[in-house]
């Protein structure tokens, strides 16, 4: 595994060591976005475009709370769950003292991600008076957790190191998009920014690890690898509707209407279509190093819908 290049300039170019700290600025009294709306499926809903502008522009503010504290809870509890054991060598597999000291700093990255994001939505909420709704991210790591339980029951360990390879190879456009809109507040764009250019160097970390972990899993356990990745790349990528839901109900539309708009925002087609397409990458890691060619591999990801049938 080569990680020359973040291993070499992590201490002069990760966020964590060169970043200052982002701060809200006047901006919200300049009409300045809290997302980007295009990001946000249900923006456009008949039934939000009829609500008051005060409470759409909750929404946004809502959704930005959704967003960011999603990411301090993944980063933390599924991403460094996995990155300490690797960092420790608790893995499973012999790593060299580099591979472990990458895996540290990465470590170090992701609590860092999860720190400035509760920041800003903490400086965005009292600026804003939009109250953060508690979030409960239990119910999608039991979720993610329980692909891991099914496919690999007497392989934790392994289970937990697939979820951080999968999520780490996914690309969103959240991260690509986000920065480009000058619409939206500064202080969101740099964090978003910020971040996107430390996963760039964990992308590369991961597609390496990945590699060498699956070229020592035996015959028999690579099956049930492939079997297990689709059910994880769609658990990370599924969206969370519970606080869309609670977001939706918070802005005034009774029961009825919030189920209206998720069902017409969230359409099967379109969240299969959103999925593949951020798990392009993983996939192609995937197809790379032979996952789909195993018995049963290609079926498993086909059902998942993230190949086409032949």
């Amino acid at each position: 595994m080569t990680a020359t290049e973040p291993r070499r300039e992590w201490y002069d170019r990760a966020g964590v060591r060169t970043d200052p700290r982002r701060l809200l600025a006047g901006e919200l009294q300049e009409g300045c976005l809290y997302f980007p709306p295009a990001l946000v499926p249900y923006l456009g809903h008949p039934l939000v475009r009829a609500l008051p502008a005060p409470r759409r522009d909750a929404l946004l503010a809502r959704h930005l709370f959704h967003y960011l504290g999603f990411t301090a809870q993944f980063e933390t509890r599924v991403v460094n769950r996995a990155t300490e054991r690797i960092a420790g060598g608790r893995c499973d597999i012999e790593l060299p003292v580099a591979t472990r000291l990458d895996a540290y700093r990465i470590y170090v990255d992701e609590g860092y991600h999860s720190l400035y994001s509760l920041d800003v939505v903490d400086q965005v909420s009292r600026a804003s008076g939009v109250a953060v709704a508690p979030y409960d991210f239990a119910p999608f790591l039991a979720r993610l957790d329980d692909v891991g339980h099914r496919a690999l029951p007497d392989e934790p360990v392994l289970a937990q190191l697939l979820q951080v390879v999968v999520f780490e190879t996914l690309i969103t456009a959240i991260l690509n998009d986000v920065p480009k809109d000058r619409r939206v507040l500064t202080v969101v764009r740099d964090i978003v920014r910020d971040h996107a250019r430390d996963e760039g160097w964990h992308h590369a970390f991961f597609l390496g690890f990945f590699r060498e972990l699956w070229a020592g899993q035996p015959a028999a356990r690579r099956g049930r690898i492939a079997r297990c990745l689709p059910g994880l790349i769609r658990s990370s990528l599924l969206p969370d509707l519970g606080p869309v839901r609670a977001s939706l109900a918070a802005a005034g539309l009774p029961p009825a209407a919030v189920e209206e708009v998720v069902r017409d925002s969230y359409p099967p087609q379109r969240v299969n279509a959103d999925v593949r397409s951020a798990s392009r990458h993983a996939v192609r890691l995937f197809e790379e190093t032979g996952v789909l060619d195993v018995p049963g591999g290609r079926a498993a990801f086909e059902t998942a819908e993230l190949v086409s049938r032949p």
